[in-house]
């Protein structure tokens, strides 16, 4: 099984590489409506505006998630998350930046894990746009470390959900 989660990874990690850049620094990504849920807990997304992280694929279908550890489980799983979804498919992956409340491209943020900041599930995945950000709230907040979206591990959300920042 760990097998499978090492290369389902990597597949991951070259596929978001081949795909096209986003040219903006803010994304004008579809927002979720009062009915949408994460595909992965099922919370209603639109109740947390300040964690909101989303996926669009090239026919403009939209997923969205409650933060950006949901959004890395379904990410790393995609079979179990969206049966059908490929991640070749994927044109934009947006995750709602602590400061500015915008929606950032989640391949060039900043993730600060360990904080004492929660999110609506718990222990999340801090996104932050610039790395002076990002070590800012690492020291306010108590943070053990800052990742890149290509640094978090298929491990990682789930030791979160544990409280396991190592």
């Amino acid at each position: 099984m760990l097998k499978h989660f090492k290369i389902n990874q990597l597949i991951i990690v070259l596929s978001l590489i081949v795909s096209p850049a986003v040219q903006s620094e803010v994304l004008d990504l579809v927002k979720p409506g009062v009915r949408d849920t994460c595909p992965v807990c099922g919370m209603f997304v639109a109740k947390y505006p300040e964690w909101v992280a989303t996926v669009v694929y090239k026919n403009q279908h939209a997923h969205h998630f409650d933060g950006a550890k949901d959004l890395f489980k379904y990410l790393q799983d995609l079979p179990r998350w969206a049966p059908g979804h490929k991640l070749e498919n994927i044109v934009s992956i947006g995750v709602t930046e602590y400061y500015s409340l915008s929606l950032i491209d989640a391949r060039k943020a900043y993730f600060v894990i360990g904080s004492d900041v929660l999110g609506p599930m718990g222990h999340e995945l801090i996104p932050l746009e610039t790395t002076e950000d990002a070590k800012e709230f690492l020291a306010d907040h108590q943070g053990t470390r800052i990742l890149k979206f290509d640094q978090v591990t298929t491990d990682l959300p789930v030791k979160l959900d544990m409280g396991v920042f190592d």
